[in-house]
């Protein structure tokens, strides 16, 4: 068998119906849509709001309404765990720049708070816009300091 001897099954390829095309061609005039109404005309199936009595699609969904606003001033943290802090040797200053520069920070415009997962071994000093109170205990414990940005 060849290529150009595939064939498909017999059945499975149907022409399309070309309406609209004359009364002799069984489909004239109305081309089966009927006289009148809103199914005749091109274009009827409207918008989704429109549903001919049933409650509209849009409403249907289970989404809020009404419920409160998104505050225009709130902030969005950079967050950085103590175990991410495993790559700074000791002594080192771990400012935004600093975190900016090995590519911590998912923005750089945002400030800055260093969170208390995992362990911390070597003495750093912190200087950040916010720093838990479980990260602070850890930071100090291990002979490091803790200095906040003022915005």
């Amino acid at each position: 068998m060849k290529l150009h001897d595939l064939i498909p099954n017999p059945g499975s390829k149907k022409n399309r119906k070309r309406v609209g095309r004359g009364i002799s061609a069984g489909q004239g005039k109305t081309a089966g849509r009927g006289t009148k109404g809103a199914g005749s005309r091109s274009g009827e199936e409207g918008h989704l709001y429109r549903q001919g009595g049933n409650l509209p699609f849009f409403r249907r969904l289970p989404f809020m309404r009404g419920e409160g606003f998104t505050p225009p001033f709130q902030v969005t943290f950079n967050e950085v765990n103590l175990d991410q802090l495993s790559n700074f040797s000791a002594g080192a200053e771990v400012s935004p720049e600093a975190l900016a520069g090995i590519r911590m920070l998912r923005d750089t415009r945002n400030p800055v708070v260093i969170l208390g997962r995992g362990e911390i071994k070597v003495a750093l000093k912190v200087r950040v816009h916010r720093v838990s109170a479980g990260a602070k205990v850890k930071i100090e414990a291990a002979g490091g300091s803790v200095e906040l940005i003022e915005e």
